[in-house]
């Protein structure tokens, strides 16, 4: 259990379960701003839980911290209902406005995305102003390559996307996918955010935490152990996104999970590259560890969501 993180009045997170990434609210005076949006099934969701917290408040700017379907998802509802103005790293800019659902990850991972409009791009190094706060644009390639986080060294407050969470951080595609070098980048990353001041770390997923030295500890562990073991990263890869296709259509037959997972090209290159399994063998697998894990059962020919 984390301590309880101190944050400043003019902030709040909403913390999201699957499949939403958090959301995180900073006002200044009658505006705010949204760092991510969450996925595309939960944007009433978000929407209601936005107008809540607003309080009358405009919603002036929503940033991203990367390109992923639980952080954008959001957006395009988020624009058209408050009229926002949308921040994303300056690496995706191409993709969204020419729509790539490959380098947005969106058809290479079977996921869903409502298409939207970039305003402005963001650099590494650039300030924002955000909650009465000024917050340095970082680099935070791993997870993402093009990620951001955003570091406010007199409140020494990080908002960390996935780049560190309590227990990690998230898949390192380009690793799995053979794209890029994901263990080295996300190393750097790392690396970089201990050299930060860092007293409260804002994750995309789960609750702010205080324990930032043990957090990097953690995940500079995980990440030597993907880089000794790539089937245990290109296993994790796998079940953690199936597990979130899942929850978003609640279940699927069994007798289509083995062409599913050699159709959609992220479960395809992670098993042709780490794991080396037939179609039926690595379903078999998968359903055994769902299971086994609680987030999903068996009934009849279906494997539901647990």
């Amino acid at each position: 259990m984390s301590a309880a993180a101190p944050l400043p009045d003019s902030l709040r997170v909403l913390e999201r379960g699957w499949l939403s990434a958090n959301n995180v609210v900073l006002f200044d005076g009658a505006e705010a701003t949204v760092i991510d949006s969450g996925y595309v099934s939960h944007a009433d969701q978000t929407v209601a839980l936005l107008r809540e917290v607003l309080d009358g408040r405009r919603l002036a700017h929503l940033v991203n911290t990367h390109s992923h379907s639980d952080h954008i998802g959001g957006n395009a509802r988020l624009q058209r209902t408050f009229g926002c103005e949308i921040s994303v790293p300056a690496g995706m800019v191409p993709a969204v406005a020419a729509w790539d659902e490959d380098a947005l990850l969106l058809s290479t991972a079977a996921q869903s995305g409502e298409r939207f409009h970039a305003d402005h791009a963001l650099h590494p190094g650039d300030t924002l102003g955000m909650g009465g706060l000024e917050w340095r644009a970082i680099a935070a390639p791993g997870h993402d390559m093009d990620a951001l986080v955003f570091h406010n060294p007199d409140r020494r407050i990080l908002i960390s996307g996935d780049a560190l969470w309590r227990d990690g951080f998230g898949i390192l595609f380009a690793e799995v996918l053979g794209t890029g070098d994901g263990i080295g980048a996300a190393r750097r990353t790392l690396e970089a955010i201990s050299r930060l001041s860092v007293d409260i770390v804002i994750p995309g997923h789960g609750a702010p935490f205080v324990e930032v030295d043990d957090a990097l500890a953690r995940a500079f562990g995980r990440l030597r152990a993907f880089e000794e073991d790539g089937s245990r990263m290109a296993r994790n890869a796998i079940r953690a996104c199936v597990t979130f296709s899942l929850l978003d259509t609640r279940s699927i037959a069994l007798a289509d999970l083995a062409e599913h997972l050699q159709t959609v090209p992220l479960y395809r290159e992670a098993n042709a590259r780490f794991l080396g399994l037939s179609p039926d063998a690595l379903a078999d697998w998968l359903v055994a560890e769902l299971t086994r894990a609680g987030v999903a059962r068996r009934d009849g020919e279906r494997l539901i969501a647990a």
